[in-house]
């Protein structure tokens, strides 16, 4: 079914984010009307979509979990950036962007992908089946770091508030490096099958899993529309940004809006290919994006942070509050339930998704 996606990459897959790029080159530092915001809101959507499509190429072409790790990976250097970017842009108002995009990103990663790609697979077969000597690590890792970072800076006394002194900013920095690499490694290389579906994992009958890959050529070529899509959709997400805070302005929504859009936007590709992934019975790939995802977003967002704060005296807050500490820890725990047996079903599944829709609601109505 893949393999009909890939034969419709076009030369419409490839000219939509030079255009994209194009459009964005033009509206960059403008004042622009809400129709053109709205419009150019619709371009962001129609290069999600190119993306993954594109992400599916280079995902067959190198094989699981190589395919996997360079979507986490594409994605969460884009997400960086943008955060980058926006605290550059105003420091002052941006001092919890970091904190709860990253709370964000692992609750939407925790919660929706992995919960909808189990209920999606075991809406047509029993249970969701994946390899816990993978899964069980990468979310033992994700718990160290989150509450390493976005946990414990709310309980220390050496500095005000729910921050950390240049000490323990940089312990943080150079912990979310070591584990992620070590991570990556493990992944890629000392223990590769890991990450691979179990030897009896269910499939989908009538779903052809011997698929031919697109040649190097072809991967290359969406390599780059991969890259140029991604770019594209973070920039224009920058641009559309008035948008999302004049809306949160006109509605007196918390801020933590804001961070959700960012985290949405930027996880959107992953969340429509590990859904797609589930929905031909390849549940590993799904839980591989959720947990690299998660993994790669905190990985790479708090060691950026910490250069921003020590080299331009940028302030930032890294502690959870009570409520959103109380939501992660219950994440992480049915997460942990999940994977240790290998298999999940359809109740599972739904309770991933509760979890999520209370992350919602708590978002809207602290």
């Amino acid at each position: 079914m893949v393999q009909t996606a890939f034969r419709n990459l076009n030369s419409a897959y490839f000219a939509g984010p030079l255009g994209a790029l194009f459009l964005l080159g033009l509206a960059w530092d403008q004042s622009l009307g809400t129709p053109v915001l709205l419009f150019l809101g619709l371009v962001l959507a129609a290069c999600v979509y190119i993306a993954v499509s594109h992400a599916e190429v280079v995902a067959l072409r190198v094989g699981e979990p190589f395919g996997s790790l360079i979507l986490a990976a594409a994605v969460t250097i884009i997400e960086v950036g943008m955060i980058v970017v926006l605290v550059i842009d105003n420091p002052e108002g941006t001092t919890n962007l970091a904190r709860d995009t990253v709370f964000a990103a692992i609750m939407i990663t925790l919660g929706l992908i992995m919960g909808g790609s189990i209920v999606i697979k075991s809406l047509r077969l029993k249970f969701s089946t994946f390899n816990p000597e993978g899964a069980v690590p990468a979310l033992a890792a994700l718990g160290a770091l989150s509450v390493l970072s976005l946990v414990l800076p709310s309980f220390t006394t050496s500095s005000p508030g729910p921050t950390f002194t240049t000490t323990q900013l940089i312990f943080a920095a150079v912990t979310s490096i070591v584990i992620y690499t070590i991570f990556v490694l493990m992944q890629t290389v000392r223990h590769r099958d890991f990450f691979l579906p179990p030897p009896r994992a269910n499939a989908i009958q009538g779903v052809n899993d011997h698929i031919n890959a697109p040649t190097s050529t072809q991967a290359i070529y969406s390599v780059f529309g991969l890259v140029a899509s991604l770019v594209a959709v973070v920039g224009l997400a920058k641009v559309t940004s008035p948008l999302i805070q004049d809306t949160v302005n006109a509605f007196d929504l918390p801020q933590m809006v804001v961070a959700l859009s960012i985290a949405i936007i930027v996880l959107l590709p992953e969340s429509i290919s590990a859904l797609k992934a589930a929905a031909y019975g390849r549940t590993q790939t799904s839980v591989n994006l959720a947990l690299g995802s998660a993994l790669a977003s905190i990985g790479m967002t708090i060691p950026a942070v910490a250069i921003l704060s020590i080299v331009f005296n940028y302030q930032v807050n890294l502690g959870l509050g009570p409520t959103e500490i109380a939501l992660l820890f219950l994440a992480l725990f049915v997460s942990a339930l999940t994977l240790i047996p290998g298999k999940a079903s359809l109740l599972q599944g739904s309770v991933h998704l509760s979890i999520f829709a209370a992350f919602v609601l708590v978002v809207f109505t602290p």
